[in-house]
C-alpha cells in the first residue's frame, strides 16, 4: 500500500534507552499492563520492537511492513495476515502452528518465536490503536510514523547534510 505509514527511526535522536521496548512489552505483552507486576508474571512480557547497538549509535529492529512480505507469502495457515484498511501485517495467534517459517523468511529478523505463547511474535504497529506504544513512549521523538514519500525526503535531507558536512 503506497500511502501506508511506516516506522522511521531517526538515529541521531535515539539514545538507546529502550523505553520503547519496555512500553511495548508491558502494554502489548503483559497481562496486568503494569510494569511493577508484569515482571512477576508467569509468562514474562516480551517486546515486539528491539533496540540494538552496532558499537556505535543504537538502532531499532521492528517489522518493516514490507510491500512484498515474504512472511505473508510463506505462512501456510493464514496466521500471518494483512489488514485491508492499513496494509499492516499481523499474526492471528489462533491460526499459528509454530512452524517458524515466518521467522526464517523475515529479512530483517523482526519476527521472533514465542514458544510460551505457542505462536510467532512481531510488531503490528499497534494498528488497532490511535498511536503505537513505542512511539508514544520515546522520550526524544526518534520513532515516527511516516509515508514512503516522507521517508524518502528525510533520507535525501540526511544525504545532503552529510555531503555538506564532508565539504
Amino acid at each position: 500500500m503506497e500511502n501506508m505509514k511506516r516506522f522511521y527511526v531517526d538515529r541521531r535522536l535515539c539514545m538507546g534507552c529502550k523505553t520503547c521496548e519496555l512500553r511495548c512489552a508491558v502494554e502489548r505483552g503483559s497481562v496486568t499492563k503494569n510494569l511493577a507486576t508484569a515482571v512477576r508474571e508467569e509468562i514474562l512480557p516480551r517486546a515486539r520492537v528491539h533496540v540494538h547497538s552496532d558499537g556505535g549509535k543504537p538502532f531499532t529492529v521492528h517489522c518493516r511492513q514490507c510491500d512484498d512480505a515474504p512472511c505473508l507469502r510463506i505462512c501456510s495457515t493464514g496466521a500471518l495476515q494483512m489488514d485491508p484498511e492499513t496494509g499492516v501485517k499481523f499474526i492471528d495467534s489462533e491460526k499459528c502452528i509454530n512452524c517458524w517459517m515466518c521467522v526464517m523468511s523475515c529479512p530483517y529478523g523482526a519476527i521472533a518465536p514465542a514458544s510460551e505463547k505457542h505462536c510467532a511474535d512481531k510488531c503490528d504497529r499497534c494498528f488497532q490503536m490511535e498511536q503505537p506504544y513505542c512511539m508514544a513512549a520515546c522520550p526524544t521523538g526518534a520513532i515516527q510514523l511516516l509515508s514512503a514519500q516522507e521517508i524518502e525526503e528525510k533520507v535525501e535531507q540526511l544525504r545532503e547534510q552529510t555531503m555538506h558536512d564532508e565539504l
